[in-house]
């Protein structure tokens, strides 16, 4: 029952920040318009932004302790009960009653500052390799699709691993 709720969590917390980034994103979508790459080398997955998310009981002291280790809020609000907090290209999403445990984020197709990538690996080109690596995943992003979607999967240690493409 646990892991059903850090998976709806987990795609709650990942909306939240898709949303948010989209509408920065669609005000800078006249650049870094590419497809994604078809193929992966088997060493190298391009994986895109890493942040972690994590799930915090106050989000103002949260957000005030991050600031003392010089992070910025780059996104979220507080109204939401989320921010995602910035320190050059370390991203921290801080998360407020939204889900359990922390989860590990990659936004193929984006940068740290959410800018399109140039070249990046589709995530169905890495679910693929996940598949083909037989890995176990929690959820799957539909191969019949282009664009937008997400997968999730479990470590050995049992962190949830997010991987979110807004593109």
């Amino acid at each position: 029952m646990k892991r059903i709720y850090l998976t709806i969590a987990g795609f709650l917390a990942s909306f939240a920040i898709g949303f948010y980034l989209n509408s920065f994103l669609d005000k800078n979508a006249t650049s870094n318009q590419t497809e994604p790459s078809k193929t992966i080398n088997q060493n190298h997955m391009k994986l895109g932004a890493f942040s972690i998310s994590l799930s915090v009981k106050d989000l103002k002291t949260s957000k005030e302790f991050y600031e003392k280790l010089g992070f910025n809020a780059f996104a979220g609000s507080m109204e939401q009960n989320y921010l995602i907090m910035k320190n050059d290209n370390a991203l921290i999403g801080l998360f407020q009653g939204m889900f359990n445990g922390n989860i590990l984020t990659f936004n193929p197709g984006w940068d740290e500052n959410a800018a399109n990538l140039d070249s990046f690996d589709d995530i169905r080109i890495i679910q693929k390799h996940l598949k083909d690596s037989r890995l176990t995943l929690a959820s799957e992003a539909d191969e019949k699709t282009t664009g937008p979607a997400s997968l999730m999967l479990t470590d050995p240690d049992g962190n949830v691993i997010l991987l979110d493409q807004h593109r």
